[in-house]
């Protein structure tokens, strides 16, 4: 019998969005996508927290009734509940606990650096309908230049993936947290040439999944910057 469809709540401008999207896709598991507008407020609403999450926060899902929220919950819940290949989360030669390692470590490092310097740099003048700040967002350039750094030096080496040969859902997590500074003009790979071929093939491996979604996230960072502009423009 096919798996039933799960509900995948999410918005591309979200990098744990983004990731689980992938992980969905690549792996086969049914779901019905269902976009929720960050920048609009979709997520603060009474009835997504009632029906969704009370946690007001992408991603989510729904597996049969079952609402989860929280994307490290969310991906263990499916490698546990659902078919899904073993490269993700690897039993053998304890990569499980190599990818816990790093989805540990991302929590208070790569997901707040990353984070950060995209709130500075795009979404807090983008909902504010100013210029960015340059003293916070050169504090938080400082910091994301010291985490990529780390991130190189802890978890990259001469395998073509952080755990081995194989992708895994660290790969995946990382790639997707390290697009939200690059698509907004950050220069990620100077003179970091172990993260640049460890990124090349992460894109590659995932293929048109990746391009599909990062393309998605692309067009909505456009569009909205093009908004943000004629809003400027208007207050001057």
């Amino acid at each position: 019998m096919p798996m039933q469809p799960i509900k995948f709540y999410y918005d591309v401008l979200n990098q744990s969005s983004r990731a689980l999207y992938i992980f969905l896709e690549a792996s086969k598991i049914p779901f019905e996508a269902v976009p929720i507008s960050l920048l609009k407020g979709e997520h603060l609403t009474g009835e997504y927290r009632d029906k969704v999450t009370r946690f007001k926060k992408v991603p989510a899902i729904s597996d049969h009734g079952f609402q989860l929220s929280e994307s490290v919950a969310i991906f263990r819940h499916l490698a546990r509940e659902k078919l899904v290949p073993e490269h993700w989360y690897p039993r053998k030669n304890l990569g499980r606990s190599r990818v816990d390692e790093y989805l540990e470590w991302r929590q208070r490092n790569m997901g707040v650096a990353c984070t950060d310097y995209f709130q500075q740099k795009w979404l807090v003048p983008y909902l504010q309908k100013t210029k960015p700040n340059e003293r916070s967002v050169d504090v938080a350039e400082k910091q994301l230049e010291r985490t990529l750094n780390d991130f190189e030096n802890l978890f990259l080496s001469s395998k073509r993936f952080m755990i081995g040969d194989n992708i895994s859902y660290a790969d995946l997590m990382a790639i997707c947290e390290i697009d939200q500074p690059k698509y907004i003009g950050y220069n990620t790979f100077a003179s970091r040439n172990k993260l640049t071929r460890w990124y090349d093939a992460v894109r590659e491996e995932l293929g048109p999944y990746y391009k599909q979604v990062s393309s998605e996230f692309e067009n909505k960072l456009r569009k909205a910057e093009k908004g943000h502009k004629e809003a400027i423009s208007l207050k001057q």
